[in-house]
């Protein structure tokens, strides 16, 4: 039965946490050398995306590049997320402009709008989630930068030697 219990802890978070599985540091290394790397950056806001869709699109991609959470095969999973945000906001301004109870005095119901405000709200916080934009989901993407990683390919093809001890 899949997708049944815990999500899988990324490999990069578990060698932050100092290999809590004991799995082994050079073994968990091989697998992120293994993992399929997506192409960094998000495609233009979807064309069909308007209003405050595409306002979403355009807050949320520039908080992913901020964050260095930008990949492109993303794009589909962010549109999601942000159509069911225009559609939970225009469902709570419906039910603000109608009211929570429809039907009149002798069939009071609760307004249709409620029950799609809920459930786009609910697919919001996923997709935010996925995404590390709730404050919770920041907490569990944290990497610490320095532990148990040397220089950077970057730092070692810019060094010109050790550094002079004053």
């Amino acid at each position: 039965m899949s997708g049944v219990g815990r999500k899988p802890v990324p490999v990069e978070v578990q060698i932050a946490h100092g290999d809590p599985r004991k799995i082994g540091k050079h073994k968990l290394r091989e697998l992120q050398e293994r993992q399929p790397q997506a192409p960094d950056g998000l495609p233009e806001c979807p064309e069909h995306l308007s209003g405050l869709a595409a306002e979403a699109w355009a807050n949320w991609t520039a908080d992913l590049a901020a964050m260095g959470l930008s990949k492109h095969p993303d794009a589909i999973m962010l549109e999601g997320a942000c159509v069911a945000y225009a559609r939970a906001v225009e469902a709570d301004e419906m039910v603000r402009k109608e009211g929570l109870i429809v039907g009149g005095l002798e069939d009071p119901k609760a307004h249709p709008a409620i029950g799609i405000s809920e459930k786009s709200w609910r697919q919001v916080r996923s997709f935010c989630t996925e995404f590390g934009l709730t404050p919770s989901s920041r907490t569990r993407l944290a990497l610490d930068k320095g532990a148990d990683q040397g220089p950077s390919l970057a730092d070692l093809l810019n060094d010109d030697g050790p550094e002079p001890v004053q």
